[in-house]
């Protein structure tokens, strides 16, 4: 799985018009599965984005957590951090999971980091979305599992 995470001071999806998701102080955690990925994948990047020290503490030092902060996360499926830009103009999406697996673990990394303490909110699979944010820093960090 390849997540993108940002730290934002507030964040939203909407869909058609409609506010679906949104995160205050917090993550926007934009996740893609790939093939081959199953619940491990999941289960390692759940695990180690609420412990990943990326927010201030009273020093000004990055050395607390998501859960530490008492934050939250916006979770947004986003298939095209799979994209293959090493051949011609147009980027190849042939890596990412199918899109049934792909939705699977999409809900089933969102549930995993809500078992972390972190309270999760998520936009819709396959949708199209429009995702509004204040990056805080700007922190914006890569991540595979």
């Amino acid at each position: 799985m390849r997540a993108l995470l940002q730290r934002v001071s507030h964040a939203s999806v909407t869909v058609d018009g409609d506010v679906i998701g949104r995160t205050g102080p917090g993550l926007l955690i934009l996740i893609c599965a790939m093939q081959g990925d199953g619940e491990a994948q999941a289960d390692q990047l759940a695990a180690k984005i609420s412990k990943l020290r990326i927010f201030k503490d009273e020093a000004g030092k990055m050395n607390r957590s998501v859960v530490d902060i008492g934050g939250s996360a916006l979770v947004v499926s986003q298939f095209t951090l799979a994209a293959d830009t090493s051949r011609g103009n147009r980027p190849g999406f042939s890596a990412a999971a199918a899109p049934d697996e792909g939705r699977a673990l999409y809900e089933y990394f969102a549930a995993k980091l809500a078992e972390t303490g972190v309270p999760v909110e998520t936009g819709e699979f396959g949708a199209d979305m429009k995702v509004e944010l204040l990056n805080d820093g700007p922190v914006t960090i890569w991540m595979e599992a």
